[in-house]
């Protein structure tokens, strides 16, 4: 599948990469752990197997391979995450390559993996076509490619759709949602794969109450920081009471905390 050729994906992964690089996005994985878990329980990595984290952030999914003893590998292109993510496997005993990367462009040799991982990650690469390819690329025959990935429903798909009135993403991308849809995933992974199976799944996000997820976020969460600075003085207070309205909808907790169900789906693909 070919990209858009009017689109600077260069210049657009160059621009996103400062966005994710903005706060700490560690704080905001901690919330993924469970979708981490539930990934790598599908793929069943066996010890000894090689996994690929892709886009790793600090780490939550390559380290729960390695605690099946895997030979993991995680890459990420934000320095400060990489970092923390050597930190995490060093303070557990563990023994990560972890290194900063372009999930567009991964520096591994053909077939070099048996299990490809991505939480929430690779599918916001602006080049999605070319991160799929090499995913595919880098997996061996008959290896599995795991992913969870935001639904375009749910949390999620309102979560985003807000950030987006804000901060509108460039024209001519993808949405990162696609990846969230049997036609998307059809598309960007089929013609490389003999099987590609998909099942909703739900995770759970605690805070203390709506008013800290939505502090959480604006705090630490890069392109909700770049979204509230866009929105000017005028609309921030807006863009705050939009982000609340998103983290009430979908709060399951009675007793003045929050509990926000997200959607996601956990994807388990075989490479062809």
């Amino acid at each position: 599948m070919s990209e858009k050729p009017e689109v600077d994906y260069q210049a657009v992964t160059a621009l996103q990469q400062e966005v994710w690089a903005s706060g700490d996005f560690h704080e905001i994985a901690r919330q993924n752990v469970v979708m981490a878990e539930a990934l790598c329980a599908a793929v069943d990595p066996h010890g000894g197997e090689r996994v690929l984290d892709i886009a790793c952030g600090s780490g939550t999914a390559a380290l729960v391979a390695a605690r099946r003893y895997c030979e993991v590998t995680g890459i990420d292109y934000v320095p400060a995450l990489i970092e923390r993510a050597r930190q995490r496997a060093a303070a557990e005993g563990f023994e990560v390559d972890f290194r900063v990367a372009d999930a567009q462009a991964l520096p591994f040799p053909d077939a070099h993996f048996d299990a490809v991982l991505s939480v929430y990650g690779v599918q916001f690469a602006p080049a999605q076509a070319r991160a799929a390819d090499e995913m595919l690329r880098v997996c061996r025959p008959g290896g599995r490619i795991g992913l969870a990935t935001p639904l375009p429903k749910g949390w999620s798909g309102d979560f985003f759709a807000t950030n987006a009135r804000y901060m509108p993403p460039p024209p001519g991308l993808h949405p990162p949602l696609r990846w969230g849809t049997e036609a998307g995933l059809d598309a960007l992974l089929g013609a490389g794969t003999h099987t590609i199976e998909s099942e909703e799944r739900i995770a759970l996000q605690y805070y203390r109450s709506v008013d800290h997820a939505v502090e959480v976020f604006l705090r630490y969460f890069g392109p909700v920081m770049r979204a509230s600075d866009a929105a000017g003085e005028q609309r921030r207070e807006r863009f705050r009471s939009d982000l609340h309205e998103v983290f009430s909808r979908y709060n399951r907790a009675t007793d003045g905390t929050a509990v926000v169900e997200n959607r996601y789906l956990l994807t388990v693909a075989t490479r062809a």
